[in-house]
């Protein structure tokens, strides 16, 4: 999809995902190896009082399947940014939910614009448990007239 036929305030529904805890173990093993993710006895004594998913995994599972519906195609050029806020605790076999939505459009050039969009993502009981701002650099019509 050209950066010309993107609607603001377009959403997308995404998920759901498991965060499955072998994965998630295998994940943190490789990536993020804090105690909160790998010690369940380290875990317990925490406030979260069980191991959690590291925050990129839980968005990356989701990010999967967002890129399967892969909304710009060929048009895609490239990212540009990405910014993430954790806000509750992803625990192994939680079920993820994401809404996302077109929440900002800015033309660079004739060649070219920027589509942020904003994933807001929830777990199995409906609570917000991260947002993130992803901006994409998208084609936009030759014939566009500018």
């Amino acid at each position: 999809m050209y950066f010309d036929d993107i609607k603001m305030g377009t959403v997308l529904n995404i998920g759901p995902v498991t965060i499955e805890k072998e994965k998630m173990m295998a994940f943190a093993k490789d990536y993020d190896s804090a105690p909160v993710h790998l010690d369940e006895e380290y875990a317990r004594k925490t406030v979260f009082g069980d191991i959690i998913a590291p925050g990129v995994m839980s968005f990356m599972s989701l990010w999967r399947l967002y890129r399967d519906v892969d909304i710009f195609g060929d048009e895609m050029i490239a990212g540009k940014s990405t910014k993430i806020e954790w806000i509750k605790p992803v625990y192994a076999e939680d079920i993820l939910t994401a809404h996302v939505e077109v929440t900002n459009l800015t033309r660079r050039n004739a060649r070219n614009g920027i589509v942020e969009l904003t994933f807001f993502a929830y777990n199995q009981k409906n609570e917000l448990v991260l947002t993130n701002v992803t901006e994409t650099i998208v084609k936009c019509r030759e014939d566009n007239g500018t």
